[in-house]
């Protein structure tokens, strides 16, 4: 499965394997959307992903908002370009935890932001790994 934490500039991919879920890359959003949509597209294939797993970025208290419409806009185009199922998480907080967790092991803030898209996702990934039933992925 592929987890994405889809940003303005950039998307955070993280592979889960085996109930893991792990940072993969980031991509850098491309003007052209279908030019990120094949991208994506590509990633998916060469990956053998069964399913998309995208950041939902809901409010605090659960209601969504510009981001999350922004999300749901990324999955309508993203659902075009690929042939597995897609569905949403909560990704509430993940970005802080990632940015969290590398400035607690020290590492600087050029290299945090090179990499905390991909371990948001990996963070968000691993949640809904973590909130399927044995056998249900």
């Amino acid at each position: 499965m592929l987890g994405v934490d889809p940003g303005s500039r950039r998307i955070g991919l993280a592979i889960g394997v085996s109930g893991v879920a792990s940072p993969f890359t980031v991509i850098e959003r491309h003007r052209d959307l279908a030019v990120t949509m094949r991208t994506m597209a590509t990633i998916v294939a060469e990956e053998e992903i069964n399913v998309v797993v995208v950041g939902l970025p809901l409010h605090l208290d659960g209601t969504e908002g510009k981001s999350a419409k922004a999300a749901r806009t990324f999955v309508a185009s993203l659902s075009k370009f690929i042939d597995v199922p897609v569905t949403f998480h909560d990704e509430r907080l993940t970005t802080v935890t990632a940015d969290r967790a590398m400035l607690d092991a020290g590492v600087k803030a050029p290299e945090r932001r090179r990499n905390v898209d991909k371990i948001a996702a990996a963070v968000m990934l691993q949640s809904w790994l973590d909130s399927r039933a044995p056998g249900e992925i």
